[in-house]
């Protein structure tokens, strides 16, 4: 298959201050990048691409880092808005989850026709969490009702309430849980893809450092079957929710460096 010389810009986004249960995301970029350049392993994908030297790593967004802040949603909004104006795709790296909401904001307004595919235990569609509408567990909603997206089709879901199922069918959500991961139809999909990848999707055994262990996730390989299975093109993603605090021997880190290689790796071709 082809492979496009568009360049992927790779960024930082050191926020956790939406998180409701406990902090210690906002040091998940640094983590990643340190597993991404590791002797430990190496910079090709399993497609035998030497991903890692094309990424080029523009830094953090500058955040305050503070709960609720609409300043840095809008500041990471342009930031992602300043990397595709330049042409490139943006490869994201959280921070909590809240930070997927602001970067939908940007593409929106270069993608209308955008689909999400999102990975998670948790569908992140409350309505409002604890007072705060920018929480991580907030940011689909907010982001289906900016018109961030055509399609939303979440996928690993294992903790939905009634109220996020609710969500789901007021916006036509595509909901599909871990155990019936066999439903998702990839070729379904048209147009151009945004992958929204919540480490805490994966089952803790393959990723403990996160802030919210939900037993009976997928496994790093059917993460990267899915990825394989997009039709394309994709035009960018995020890693999320990385919590080293909590993470064992560094492998939740090596997991996202590994999912940074593949989406790159997918977005190029």
């Amino acid at each position: 298959m082809a492979m496009t010389t568009e360049p992927i810009s790779l960024l930082g986004i050191p926020l956790d201050a939406n998180s409701s249960f406990m902090f210690g995301c906002a040091a998940g970029p640094g983590a990643i990048r340190t597993s991404l350049h590791s002797t430990s392993g190496n910079h090709a994908t399993e497609s035998s691409v030497a991903v890692v030297p094309m990424l080029d790593d523009v830094g953090d967004v500058e955040v305050a880092n503070e709960r609720g802040s609409h300043a840095n949603a809008d500041a990471i909004t342009a930031a992602v808005a300043e990397q595709l104006a330049a042409g490139r795709r943006v490869l994201s790296l959280g921070g909590d989850h809240s930070v997927t909401y602001p970067i939908l904001r940007a593409y929106r307004d270069v993608y209308p026709d955008l689909t999400v595919v999102h990975i998670d235990a948790h569908p992140d569609m409350y309505d409002d969490l604890d007072g705060n509408p920018l929480s991580h567990a907030s940011p689909f909603a907010r982001a289906l009702e900016d018109g961030c997206m055509t399609t939303l089709v979440q996928l690993g879901i294992r903790t939905a309430t009634h109220h996020s199922v609710d969500q789901a069918e007021r916006w036509g959500v595509t909901m599909i849980g871990a155990r019936d991961l066999d439903r998702f139809d990839a070729a379904s999909i048209t147009g151009p893809i945004y992958f929204s990848m919540d480490l805490d999707g994966l089952d803790p055994s393959c990723a403990p450092g996160v802030s919210h262990h939900e037993p009976g996730g997928l496994t790093v390989r059917e993460v990267l079957d899915v990825i394989d299975s997009l039709p394309g093109p994709i035009v960018g993603a995020d890693v999320v929710e990385l919590n080293p605090t909590r993470d064992v021997v560094d492998m939740t880190a090596m997991v996202g460096a590994k999912f940074v290689k593949e989406l790159a790796g997918a977005m190029l071709q």
